[in-house]
């Protein structure tokens, strides 16, 4: 069960690549971004169609962090909290903003493809929750009235409908959100970035970022080779930020997220599983997740229990547990594993941060970054444009450090046996 370690499916399979030079000399820029994944690239695009110009600083390359190591699902909606709790969380006013600013992000996220042509094995074929236990059904249900009530094209299933669409018997049922649907991140991204340089953006790779600093006219950036002075900064690392802003580090939970690819799988398996090519994120605490690529590909993803050899261990479990649910007792062996590390927000919600006049830092991610971020980008271009941050749809506030964050960034892994007990009780039930 050898797999191609460490490398991204979608690094590996990327058509659309192009290298970029490392920043060399002085720069001077309406709005520097810091990180070249999904929110920088939107930011940089949606802002350079806006007139702005706009320097992005990639340390690495293109899709290098989160962006190029997650599972390519487009998820209109928010991992933990429905409409009703956004409203109890945030209010009326600032709830129904956030509401809104999710609701459409699928939406622009594929209507960003088609309008720029990018190649990324893109397909709006709807993304699918199942109920793993008929508490969970119930809980489904609601989510989807909710949405639906909201004009979205959110629909529940039953457990017949559930095992059409998904191929996999024994859901109790669940939902789906019609908008929703799957690509090839790096694909995406690379087509961001062409786009946004298109439209006058600069984009560096190779370019790390060693200093943000305050100067009478904005900011300036200090990198290895050179340096930008721009009236306004975005930070877009999410949980890859380094020590730049160490203070970041303690705002979120650092979420370490396995992935996996298999060999393609035979034709006429396909006719059963996930026949409309949707991606499936299904209720457990543990959460089960797979989805075909363009080849036929199956992957899927998880975490993993506090223990040496995780790269090894964790990876053949995934694969054996898509073997179990999926009813493949001939699945293929592994192509590729990899891992990534996720921003997870206490509250699951997006948030923009406040770090100074005209700076600002972004995380939208919280398992839901390729709609999220791509939104989120749209939004700050209007804040590079002069709206202020605080009449932006998504939490804007200072950097609240995490309490005891050096225990509680291990709890999702410390607590995994646990949930994984409870979701065998829930089916048990």
């Amino acid at each position: 069960m050898a797999g191609s370690r460490g490398v991204s499916l979608w690094h590996a399979v990327g058509r659309n690549r192009r290298e970029r030079p490392a920043l060399d000399g002085a720069l001077d820029v309406d709005l520097a971004i810091v990180g070249g994944g999904f929110s920088g690239l939107s930011t940089a695009l949606h802002a350079a169609e806006q007139g702005r110009s706009v320097a992005v600083l990639e340390a690495e390359i293109i899709a290098w962090g989160a962006t190029g190591r997650n599972a390519g699902f487009v998820v209109p909606n928010f991992a933990k909290m429905d409409p009703v709790d956004i409203l109890a969380h945030l209010g009326p006013e600032h709830g129904e903003r956030l509401i809104d600013f999710a609701a459409g992000s699928a939406d622009l996220v594929f209507d960003l493809i088609r309008r720029h042509g990018i190649a990324c094995d893109a397909l709006q074929g709807g993304w699918i929750q199942p109920a793993h236990s008929p508490a969970a059904l119930e809980k489904v249900k609601s989510r989807a009235s909710q949405w639906a009530e909201r004009g979205r094209p959110a629909v529940t299933l039953d457990s017949e409908e559930t095992q059409a669409l998904t191929g996999v018997r024994d859901y109790a049922g669940g939902w789906m959100d019609r908008s929703g649907g799957v690509l090839n991140p790096v694909g995406y991204a690379n087509g961001l970035a062409d786009a946004a340089e298109k439209a006058g953006a600069k984009i560096y790779e190779g370019t790390p970022v060693t200093s943000v600093d305050r100067v009478a006219d904005g900011w300036r950036l200090k990198t290895p080779s050179g340096s930008v002075r721009a009236g306004k900064v975005l930070i877009a690392t999410n949980a890859y930020g380094g020590a730049l802003y160490p203070l970041l580090q303690r705002t979120y939970i650092p979420l370490k997220v396995f992935q996996i690819a298999t060999r393609p799988l035979p034709r006429r398996v396909r006719t059963r599983l996930l026949p409309g090519g949707q991606g499936v994120g299904d209720t457990r605490r543990n959460l089960f997740t797979f989805r075909f690529d363009a080849e036929n590909r199956l992957i899927s993803g998880g975490m993993h229990i506090v223990g040496a050899g995780a790269d090894t261990r964790v990876p053949q479990a995934i694969w054996r547990r898509l073997a179990r649910h999926l009813d493949l007792p001939d699945l293929p062996p592994l192509a590729y594993n990899w891992s990534g590390m996720a921003a997870v927000e206490p509250d699951f919600l997006p948030h923009l941060l406040d770090l100074g006049p005209g700076l600002i830092a972004g995380r939208a991610c919280n398992g839901r970054g390729i709609a999220m971020t791509t939104a989120m980008g749209k939004t700050l271009a209007d804040w590079a444009g002069g709206t202020e941050a605080r009449d932006l749809p998504l939490p804007f506030a200072p950097p609240s450090p995490i309490p005891l964050h050096g225990l509680m960034r291990h709890a999702p892994n410390m607590l995994l046996p646990w949930s994984m007990l409870r979701d065998r009780l829930d089916e048990a039930g």
